[in-house]
């Protein structure tokens, strides 16, 4: 494979960041003599304006780390273990082709894909392996592990994942951000949100977790977790009662006012601030500035959502900009994610139309340790790429005993041997981003970015497109579709008239163009055009129509063995499993950590510093606490995701974290979890 440039050379690349992150950033690469030897982000682009996070700061220490994948391997000790030799990308591809052959002709549905934002691209992330599985006919994978409770509660409430464009939010007078830790997650954001500090903006942080964002706001709100909804039922009480609402924004633009005022009375401070953990009159100040503020702006994340009532809360907050007429100024309304803007060809990039009428099952990844360990349904073959979900699945003593059974075939595609890789039978590397044609969309602005590849890949490492290509054709699929490459699959992602890919190839991005208000006069996408605070899409569903507050499945207080309530947020260093191997990232982090409150640490006789067990019903994790100022009482935060192998007794925070699923969108409830946690010992050293 030659190198995408001439030797004794140097130009420029013009790329993007394929992370789990809303920001999306426009890459620069320069190469010389077809080594990348410099990583920035792309000053043209007015949303990445040259800035990049740290972690991507160091992606050619990434691309270039002494441990990349290069040639293909076949596992050749216990699963597990890590112990693989060498093979031909011939007699790999030929024996996974073989394997999954015979399960296409006796049980195609014995075959699950397991992928999902080790890179957000279009391409290498949802194209030919998607069109590769409906031809053959698999499983499908309910893809929920982030997302699906806020975005589907999104759906539910304004029509979809839509909400105000980013930029405006340096104009904003008042900013929530609301389960967002968006110095360490969404530094471009985080911009806008500093320049309307300079201009007078208050800003609000609403977290359990002290995060280095709720250090820089003017107010923490420390609510305990999954208490979200609460709080927002309980600032609608005081806008109500104070009548600080736009009524002809709700009578004009939405559905269901009368019902979610009777719901929204039954919140008052006093009852939410018992819920909740925090003041009362905290609650009322807050309430106060938000009815009383023009333009007012709400950042909601994710975080909020990964727990029993992540969906119902995600609603209730989504409620508020209509209530006070938000949405009729540009730096007003909400944000959580803006990837229902973008028109995409979902269609074409996929080809659903290959099931050919078939239904297969669907099996959501959030559960896949049941999954894997259900005998009656087994998965006979597992396809793993754009993920590692041995570190980052729920519940991962159940994870691992699915992964070790010696009658499932796995093939995982990697750029670095995971703890999943470790599982594999069948281990693939993986081009990285500076190796591969991909397209990109964003959940936190408006734009359309390119990805060119800048460098040859490294060794036999193949792009995820070549893969499922190879297996095609190996497998017989002769249509046409199999045979398109990555730049005519980029060039399909959307109508010319919606992206002008000249455009993108010249510059690198293209901006979607839409209104700076959207939704001033209504027109949400909503069945009825309005703002939905009663679901009767729900209702017909059997669930209740308006938002409210649901305890947690293992609600804080309602267990004496486990009273702490555990969330796992993010390491600033690491994004999800990623980053772990950068050392220069990873000796930032130190090692894996647990913050606890001083008082909570106080009544356990733990030292900082002191090597703890963390454990519940599920299993036991040990790490290091550090006594924070950080972690409120009664709550703890095991910082993560580290690999497993990396941990002190090869497990990590998930080895506590459950299968239980939200309310709406089948998602994942990492952050509702009890635990307890105790000081253990540490042997000493052998004398010498």
């Amino acid at each position: 494979m030659t190198s995408p440039t001439p030797s004794n050379s140097v130009t420029q690349v013009l790329g993007a960041c394929p992370h789990d992150c809303p920001d999306t950033c426009a890459l620069v690469t320069t190469v010389q003599d077809g080594v990348a030897v410099k990583l920035q982000g792309n000053p043209d682009h007015r949303h990445t304006a040259g800035v990049l996070c740290t972690k991507v700061s160091r992606y050619i220490e990434r691309n270039d780390h002494p441990e990349r994948l290069v040639q293909p391997m076949k596992r050749a000790g216990p699963k597990g273990s890590g112990r693989f030799e060498p093979v031909s990308w011939d007699a790999a591809l030929d024996d996974i082709a073989s394997r999954l052959n015979v399960l296409k002709g006796n049980n195609p549905q014995g075959i699950l894909p397991y992928s999902y934002a080790g890179t957000m691209g279009l391409v290498q992330g949802e194209s030919m392996d998607r069109r590769f599985f409906h031809k053959l006919g698999a499983s499908l994978l309910d893809r929920t592990i982030c997302s699906t409770a806020g975005g589907e509660a999104l759906s539910f409430t304004l029509g979809g994942k839509v909400g105000m464009r980013v930029e405006f939010f340096a104009e904003a007078r008042l900013i929530l951000i609301w389960g967002s830790n968006s110095i360490a997650s969404n530094l471009h954001f985080w911009r806008h949100a500093q320049a309307a500090k300079r201009a007078g903006a208050r800003l609000v942080c609403i977290d359990p977790r002290k995060t280095e964002t709720a250090d820089k706001c003017d107010e923490h709100v420390a609510l305990l977790p999954g208490t979200d909804a609460a709080l927002a039922l309980a600032l609608m009480h005081e806008l109500i009662v104070n009548d600080w609402l736009d009524h002809d924004y709700i009578q004009r633009h939405t559905i269901g006012w009368d019902k979610l005022r009777a719901r929204a009375l039954q919140w008052p401070p006093a009852r939410a601030a018992a819920v909740c953990g925090v003041p009362e009159a905290q609650i009322v100040a807050l309430a106060r500035a938000y009815g009383t503020t023009r333009p007012a702006a709400i950042r909601l994340n994710y975080g909020m959502q990964r727990v029993r009532g992540g969906g119902n809360a995600a609603r209730a907050v989504a409620c508020l900009p209509a209530l006070v007429g938000a949405w009729r100024e540009r730096a007003g309304g909400l944000l959580l994610s803006s990837s229902g803007q973008y028109p995409v060809n979902r269609a074409a990039l996929q080809r659903p139309d290959l099931l050919a009428g078939r239904r297969p099952r669907t099996i959501n990844m959030s559960t896949i340790g049941d999954a894997l360990t259900d005998t009656a349904n087994p998965v006979e073959a597992l396809i793993v790429y754009n993920s590692n979900p041995v570190a980052v699945a729920p519940d991962s003593g159940k994870v691992v005993a699915g992964f070790a059974r010696e009658d499932l075939f796995t093939v995982v595609l990697e750029q670095f041997q995971t703890d999943t890789a470790d599982y594999a039978d069948i281990l693939l590397p993986a081009t990285t981003q500076l190796e591969h044609w991909d397209i990109h969309t964003s959940y936190g602005h408006t734009d359309v970015l390119l990805n060119r590849p800048a460098v040859a890949p490294r060794g036999q490492a193949r792009s995820n497109t070549w893969v499922f290509r190879e297996l095609a054709r190996r497998m017989g699929f002769d249509e046409p579709c199999f045979s398109d490459g990555d730049e005519a699959v980029c060039r399909s992602a959307f109508a010319p008239e919606v992206v002008d890919f000249g455009e993108l190839q010249a510059q690198g991005f293209a901006t979607l163009k839409l209104p700076d208000a959207p939704f001033a006069e209504g027109n949400f996408p909503t069945a009825s055009g309005r703002c939905e605070f009663f679901s009767e899409a729900l209702a017909a569903m059997g669930q209740d129509g308006l938002p409210d507050h649901l305890p947690n499945h293992e609600a804080f207080g309602s267990s004496t063995e486990f009273p702490l309530a555990m969330i796992s947020p993010p390491a600033r260093n690491f994004l999800n499993s990623s980053f772990v191997n950068v050392r220069s990232l990873r000796a930032i982090e130190g090692e894996p950590l647990l913050e606890i409150h001083a008082a909570d640490a106080a009544a356990r006789g733990i030292a900082d510093g002191a090597t703890v067990r963390i454990f519940n019903q599920r299993g036991e994790h040990r790490c290091r606490a550090e006594i924070s100022r950080r972690a409120r009482p009664g709550v703890v935060h095991g910082l993560g995701i580290w690999w497993r192998k990396l941990g002190l007794d090869g497990t990590n925070v998930n080895q506590l974290t459950s299968q239980r699923l939200t309310d709406i969108g089948r998602g994942p409830t990492f952050y509702d979890c009890l635990v307890e946690v105790e000081a253990v010992a540490v042997p000493e050293p052998a004398a010498s």
